[in-house]
């Protein structure tokens, strides 16, 4: 019995993998000079520019005042980089979980998404520890395109009340409802508004046109 108790906890160890701060302690190794420094603080600047504003905008987007989003983005962009086991790994806002948090949000309020962020963050962590994320090979590829575009026009429609300056009453939870909620207000569209939305879009996707050293996200 205490040969298999010692064979199960092998295969554990072997299994799991539990090395922070793996990719800090690999560029200490290496070397880390001047110019790095240089070239990671103004990488960092720009990140944080327009990380900050963004989280801020998802939040809002997901149901929750934008300090949340604050608060969250720069918990995040200072826990990760130092405990995390990739150089390359990217660490901010993204809209793909508006979707999920807005009805959270909406349905149980802060606690509730606080619990289901802590919830999410275990599960994580346990996935990492076993080395689970593999795993997403076996998803086939038309299914997380699919997953994506569908993300994609659910913010899209929840961005026109704010576009176009509508006046909604309540927003529904279910996306049909929603449409139809945002079809029935057009008629309340204020056009400074709009022609600000209208403005920052069109510097989104032209300023590309003109420079490709400055981020458009940070001139829009």
């Amino acid at each position: 019995m205490l040969a298999h108790a010692r064979s199960g906890i092998a295969w554990l160890h072997s299994r799991v993998a539990l090395k922070p701060a793996t990719a800090l302690r690999e560029c200490l190794a290496e070397g880390y000079g001047p110019a790095r420094l240089r070239a990671d603080l103004l990488a960092g600047v720009i990140v944080g520019i327009i990380a900050l504003p963004l989280s801020m905008a998802l939040a809002v987007a997901s149901g929750v005042p934008p300090q949340y989003g604050l608060y969250t983005a720069i918990v995040a962009g200072l826990v990760t980089p130092l405990l995390g086991g990739s150089r390359t790994q990217v660490t901010g806002p993204t809209a793909a979980f508006v979707v999920l948090l807005a009805p959270v949000a909406s349905r149980y309020g802060i606690a509730g998404l606080a619990l289901a962020t802590l919830m999410a963050g275990a599960v994580l962590v346990a996935m990492g520890a076993l080395r689970l994320g593999r795993l997403i090979e076996f998803i086939p590829f038309p299914v997380t395109t699919g997953f994506t575009a569908g993300i994609a026009v659910v913010i899209a429609v929840l961005q026109v009340k704010d576009f176009l300056g509508l006046t909604v009453e309540r927003m529904p939870e279910h996306f049909a409802e929603r449409v139809g909620a945002l079809c029935r207000a057009l008629p309340t569209a204020r056009w400074q508004e709009a022609a600000v939305g209208a403005f920052t879009l069109a510097v989104l996707l032209g300023w590309t046109r003109v420079t490709r050293r400055v981020p458009a996200a940070l001139v829009a």
